[in-house]
């Protein structure tokens, strides 16, 4: 295997199971990100809500990577490739490879609305979940000051687009920090009066799971005064209001705190491979992949998680979840140990659905596993375990275990700061 260079662009769950899979078997591979961690992201809701500290779901890939000496990391961005020279493209530079795995992830989307994105931050980085935390927080630390009514109720008026697992979340978190955390922390307002609107354009929340979930995860939510409406398209945000079309009408309600959760777009980096390579995009962005996972005409190259869409096994691109980037890095990783082993072409890659889970709050949330589907407690304590498990180092399993353990028991969230060098609310 020597000899042989593996590139690898992006270091989330797609790209660094690759990485791993690739160090343990001794190929020389080089890691290349923009950021020097590895995020968890299914909990950065927590960070933007006050419950963990970004380090508590984040390691440097250097510290991860530290024992494997076959593998390199490269802080650095990839802005496309050169396939003829089998270059990747950096911004400030090349690396070389024999073999390349493209992992880069997604980013936000505002469906031709990208004006929105100033209003309605979303939430994909370090850096969103602490500007959006800022956002919550000093929501009320404005309405703390205000005198009018009507400008009070629009800073405590939270309204988040999108009910997928990241809405849900979001929302539930939102109501426990209103009517628990933040109880008696001021005085001028009450916590309590905060209104809560999740906002969905389909006819459910959480439209991708089974329907008797959808509804039991609605009951939870709106048990924590949760507003729902669904069937609303979204059709303005600035930045005192969010207008909505319910069945024909438009609504405008009057808010300061707009959060955005609805829908993802592929990498800039997709639309520069496709250039390169003549593969096709789809809407969202992503690179059509063949079921081998490598882009057509180029068996060199593999494109996995977010940045690929791989339709051939359901007939429908596979959710960008976690599951499916770590099972498509995995099998990227060992059809190319096999093509240095000289063996046979691996067959087809295959996703193996494990099942969905949304924590709808403090100890409560529904669980999708395809062979039981299940609600509340016992789905809760599964979403721990499942989570904790997924954490990639043992040190911040024990830290984020320590810190939900404390927040059970005192519903406090310890990690209420207010940080980073954004304007302060007009209104202050």
């Amino acid at each position: 295997m020597d000899g042989h260079r593996v590139a690898i662009v992006g270091g989330g769950f797609g790209g660094l199971s690759a990485v791993l899979k690739l160090a343990r078997a001794g190929v020389d591979v080089t890691l290349i990100d923009r950021r020097n961690h590895h995020l968890f992201q299914p909990l950065l809701y927590q960070v933007a809500t006050g419950a963990l500290s970004p380090a508590n779901i984040a390691s440097p890939l250097r510290n991860i990577l530290r024992r494997y000496r076959s593998a390199r990391v490269l802080l650095a961005e990839a802005t496309g490739i050169d396939v003829k020279n089998r270059r990747v493209v950096l911004s400030d530079g090349y690396v070389e490879y024999d073999s390349l795995i493209l992992a880069a992830g997604s980013s936000h989307q505002y469906f031709g609305h990208d004006e929105w994105e100033r209003f309605a931050p979303g939430l994909k980085t370090v850096e969103d979940a602490t500007h959006m935390r800022r956002r919550i927080l000093l929501a009320f630390e404005a309405a703390e000051r205000e005198t009018d009514p009507e400008k009070r109720r629009a800073w405590l008026t939270f309204i988040i687009v999108g009910a997928g697992p990241t809405g849900v979340e979001l929302a539930g978190a939102l109501g426990e920090i209103a009517h628990d955390t933040l109880r008696c922390d001021f005085r001028s307002i009450d916590p309590r009066s905060t209104q809560i609107i999740l906002v969905e354009a389909a006819g459910s929340i959480l439209p991708s799971y089974p329907p008797k979930l959808s509804a039991a995860a609605q009951r939870m939510v709106e048990r924590l005064h949760v507003t729902v409406r669904t069937s609303a398209l979204v059709t303005k945000i600035d930045e005192s209001s969010v207008t909505l079309r319910e069945s024909g009408h438009e609504t405008t309600i009057p808010t300061r705190t707009v959060l955005w959760a609805a829908g993802v777009l592929a990498s800039p980096l997709a639309r520069s491979v496709a250039e390169a390579t003549g593969a096709a995009l789809d809407k969202q962005g992503r690179v059509t992949v063949q079921p081998d996972l490598t882009l057509p005409g180029h068996p060199e190259i593999f494109a996995i998680g977010d940045l690929a869409n791989f339709s051939y096994q359901t007939g429908h691109p596979l959710p960008g979840v976690a599951q499916t980037a770590i099972q498509q890095g995995v099998y990227a990783a060992r059809a190319i140990i096999r093509r240095l082993k000289g063996q046979r072409t691996s067959r087809p890659f295959h996703y193996f659905d494990k099942g969905n889970l949304a924590s709808v709050g403090r100890a409560t949330a529904v669980a999708d596993l395809r062979w039981v589907r299940i609600s509340g407690w016992p789905a809760w304590l599964i979403w721990l375990f499942v989570h904790l498990m997924y954490i990639v180092q043992f040190r911040n399993r024990v830290l984020v275990m320590v810190q939900w353990g404390y927040m059970y028991l005192t519903h406090d969230r310890s990690a209420r700061l207010i940080t980073g060098d954004d304007p302060l609310p007009l209104d202050l």
